[in-house]
């Protein structure tokens, strides 16, 4: 139980044709809240802090990094931390330092070509670290998610994994990130010519827009990672409007931040379990 890799849990869930669940952190009520709803589904789960958060906390990774780690060791079920978003090469080689099992080095925005050069700069530093490693292809998030060309070719991808040396890929069938409602519908014939094109597991990002049936046949079809961030946001966000619109007076954070913790720790043991994303 406990602290564990991301790797190991990815790739176990791959071979049992299942899936774990990687959840976006960017306060200390993310971790505990996961981590909370994680125990309370019996499920492992992977936390996430992305380059973004790691922006908002002023650039600095170690503080929330090890507070995540002290939390998993403590979890009661399996727990790994993974740096989810990289850009900034520098932002990369602190991962192992910083307690990383794994990262997610994401140069999807480039044009093919000198996005393999990027990821196989990446990987080759990834790898000397031992640190598992998540590549993307295709335009997941934004307005054009569901342009033509935007989503992954089996083809390309094959020859992306092959010659990049990444361990997992993100895939885009569909979802967008930052979706605030569940109407996202994924493209399960592609995820079918990706999940027989590729060895190596599969990723959905956006997860949050994706309604649970999708999501199931998602899993069922091949996705072996499923992140979420913006479902923990919604019921954070959600409970602390509510709480402070019934308590106009309150001044203590910690009543406010409670019920955020509490909404977000439900919001993933409805995941984990609507999903079913938890040990048969």
């Amino acid at each position: 139980m406990s602290l564990t890799t991301t790797g190991e849990l990815v790739t176990g869930a791959h071979a049992a044709r299942t899936a774990v669940a990687a959840f976006n952190i960017i306060t200390l009520e993310h971790v505990e809240a996961v981590i909370a709803g994680a125990e309370t589904a019996g499920a492992p789960v992977v936390l996430q802090i992305s380059e973004n958060a790691v922006r908002f906390r002023r650039g600095r990774p170690l503080p929330l990094a090890r507070a995540a780690v002290t939390a998993a060791e403590r979890a009661a079920v399996p727990v790994a931390l993974h740096l989810d978003h990289v850009q900034d090469d520098r932002l990369l080689v602190q991962a192992a330092d910083a307690g990383f099992s794994s990262v997610m080095y994401d140069a999807s925005r480039l044009p093919y070509a000198e996005n393999l050069a990027a990821t196989r700069s990446a990987v080759d530093r990834a790898h000397g670290q031992g640190l598992w490693i998540e590549g993307e292809l295709g335009e997941i998030g934004g307005k054009g998610a569901h342009a033509p060309g935007a989503r992954t070719d089996p083809v390309e991808a094959r020859a992306f994994v092959a010659d990049s040396g990444v361990d997992a890929l993100a895939v885009a069938i569909g979802s967008v990130h930052a979706m605030t409602t569940r109407t996202a519908t994924l493209d399960h014939h592609l995820l079918e010519r990706l999940a027989a094109a590729l060895d190596v597991p599969l990723v959905l990002h956006g997860s949050s827009g994706v309604p649970d049936h999708e999501l199931r046949a998602a899993v069922a079809g091949g996705i072996a990672k499923v992140n979420i961030g913006t479902a923990l946001n919604q019921a954070l966000t959600g409970a602390i409007r509510e709480h402070l619109d019934a308590h106009p007076d309150a001044v203590d954070p910690r009543t406010y931040l409670s019920a955020g913790r509490e909404a977000m720790a439900r919001t993933v043991e409805h995941i984990l379990t609507g999903v079913g994303l938890t040990p048969a």
